[in-house]
């Protein structure tokens, strides 16, 4: 379905070219004076200069020109040659009745989709989430669901960190506790016992009391440092110890990610790509592009159009030790024999930006994926407190993720309770889906390369720019059109209000914002839009009798015009990752 702007500016690019001018001086933008007019064409002010006319000499030939187009019921020149336009609400009604009827509300797939792999995740196995692992998890969520609306294969990727020195910290911690378990006697031969020796809570304590021996105890960190070479050497009692590592990690993070509304399709992790590295390194030695500097193995990857100084990508320590980009270079080449993947998006923190500059084009030389995949990074800036630092726990430390859940959510409830705003056997949903909306929305609304102040009070209010507040102008559309009864079939009329016109504009806008926060990466574009849409509904809302309107034409003209922004809306807010509750 061809989006409005493109139709407005057909019609308007025909009557240039009927009044003897260029057609490209056609384009037609939404007003920036919505007081005057709800579109407007500002062609004639360049087409002047090549005719040699005034502008309004111009705009007013155009304007003479579209007296008899049906899209419009005003179009006016005024100085200094401006074309203002109005639709014709008949027009309008039947554009929206197309939308409303058609797949995705009129929004075409793209025509060069293919499959998408997104990484999102990073976490460390044995360790916590934290609110470090917050913007990536939401962000990278809603930008795959919006690669999804667009018809592509989305896979998200964990990517888990659960290959590095951590394991060797935790093993040899491990072993200096518990010394008679099997996995540390090289001799053993038997079956390792099923269950784990350790939970969940007991790696979150041994992984940052053994971190932290490390730093003071010399011959300690090197026995983390040999466990971990070990490992990764295949020791027999050390992978078993991994595997019962990984096992428990992987649940409790699957626990905590379900908890956000976030899942992966991959959960994979770097010690999946480790067979790649080395015929990686012979493939990078035979294209001749793997050089010396400084007893280390390096790409270079200035280009000669470079305004600053791009260091070389560092593949292998002078003592043979690979770094995060090496893992990183394996992983593109995995996942481009694996998925053949027409974009790699990487949702990590801005400040990484210059290694993944760096990877990138080290992946390009040594030609891993092909000349056509998109490599992208979609850096994100930090959450803070309200004193402008990032967020910490009131004791100064990091804030588990789990725990700022929480927090909302107990935020959230106290409200729904004091309020009385659903049925007791109610409040634990109602309040989880509020929360979400809250804390996804508080985080999705802004660029996500910015940092943003966590207020908890802004972001769980029920009024103003929040995701409560998107929530409850839904709930209350779904009262309406419940106690109205069966509206599903029914089509768009002309509007008869100005309240009503505004609402049908803002619906047209869907197509455009949707296209544009897909080409750009950019979900708070959605946000922006939901914000601008609820404002028009809760207008018309309050200005429009819709259940006591004695009119019945007039009332179905209502809901189905209300019945189609609730559609609209709960379509953005799945893109955006979480969803409405029955009541509120």
């Amino acid at each position: 379905m061809e989006k409005i702007l493109n139709l407005i500016s057909q019609r308007v690019s025909a009557a240039f070219e009927r009044a003897g001018y260029d057609a490209a001086y056609g384009r037609v933008t939404v007003s920036n004076r919505p007081d005057l007019c709800e579109y407007q064409c500002n062609g004639a002010m360049p087409a002047a200069k090549a005719y040699h006319k005034a502008p309004i000499q111009i705009a007013e030939d155009v304007a003479a020109a579209l007296q008899d187009e049906a899209a419009f019921s005003q179009a006016e020149a005024v100085k200094p040659g401006f074309l203002n336009l109005r639709l014709n609400p008949d027009w309008l009604a039947g554009y929206l009745e197309q939308m409303r009827t058609a797949p995705r509300f009129g929004v075409e797939p793209d025509p060069k989709a293919g499959t998408v792999v997104i990484d999102y995740g990073g976490p460390n196995v044995a360790k916590p989430l934290h609110i470090g692992h917050l913007r990536s998890a939401i962000i990278g969520e809603s930008i795959k669901r919006i690669q999804r609306f667009f018809g592509n294969t989305a896979i998200g990727d964990i990517h888990l960190g659960d290959w590095g020195l951590q394991m060797g910290l935790i093993i040899a911690e491990l072993r200096a506790r518990k010394p008679d378990l099997p996995y540390f006697d090289e001799s053993f031969k038997g079956d390792y016992p099923a269950e784990a020796p350790f939970t969940i809570s007991d790696l979150e304590e041994i992984y940052p009391a053994a971190s932290a021996k490390s730093k003071t105890d010399e011959a300690f960190a090197a026995r983390a440092h040999d466990a971990t070479y070990e490992l990764q050497n295949g020791r027999r009692g050390y992978r078993a110890l991994w595997e019962k590592i990984m096992e428990i990690s992987t649940a409790d993070l699957r626990k905590n990610y379900d908890r956000l509304g976030v899942s992966f399709e991959s959960w994979l992790g770097e010690s999946d790509a480790q067979p790649y590295i080395p015929p990686m390194l012979d493939r990078m030695r035979e294209m001749g592009i793997l050089v010396q500097s400084e007893g280390a193995k390096v790409i270079e990857v200035q280009e000669p159009t470079d305004t600053k100084e791009v260091p070389p990508c560092i593949i292998m320590k002078s003592d043979g030790a690979t770094l995060y980009a090496t893992t990183d270079l394996a992983t593109i080449w995995q996942r481009a024999q694996d998925f053949r993947p027409a974009k790699i998006l990487y949702v990590v923190d801005k400040r990484q930006s210059l290694h993944f500059e760096q990877v990138f084009r080290a992946a390009r030389k040594a030609e891993l994926v092909s000349p056509e995949t998109v490599m992208r990074h979609i850096g994100f800036g930090t959450m803070n407190g309200k004193d402008g630092k990032p967020f910490k726990t009131r004791a100064g430390g990091v804030m588990r993720l789990e725990t700022l859940i929480g927090e909302i959510t107990d935020f959230v409830r106290a409200k729904v309770v004091e309020n009385q705003l659903v049925a007791a056997d109610e409040v634990e949903e109602t309040t989880a889906k509020i929360a979400m909306a809250a804390l996804k929305y508080g985080d999705l609304s802004n660029q996500p390369t910015k940092d943003y102040i966590f207020d908890l009070d802004r972001f769980a209010a029920f009024e103003g720019n929040t995701g409560p507040y998107i929530l409850y102008t839904i709930v209350r559309i779904q009262s309406i059109l419940s106690r109205f009864g069966a509206w599903e079939d029914l089509p768009i009329r002309t509007p008869l209000t100005a309240e009503a016109k505004d609402l049908m504009l803002a619906l047209t806008r869907f197509a455009e914002v949707t296209e544009l926060a897909y080409r750009d990466d950019a979900p708070n574009l959605i946000c922006a839009y939901i914000y601008e849409l609820a404002g028009c509904a809760n207008k018309f809302y309050h200005e429009t009798r819709i259940l006591t309107e004695a009119d019945p034409e007039k009332q179905k003209g209502y809901i189905a015009l209300i019945a189609l922004t609730k559609g609209v809306l709960d379509t953005c807010i799945d893109l955006l990752g979480f969803s409405a509750p029955e009541k509120m």
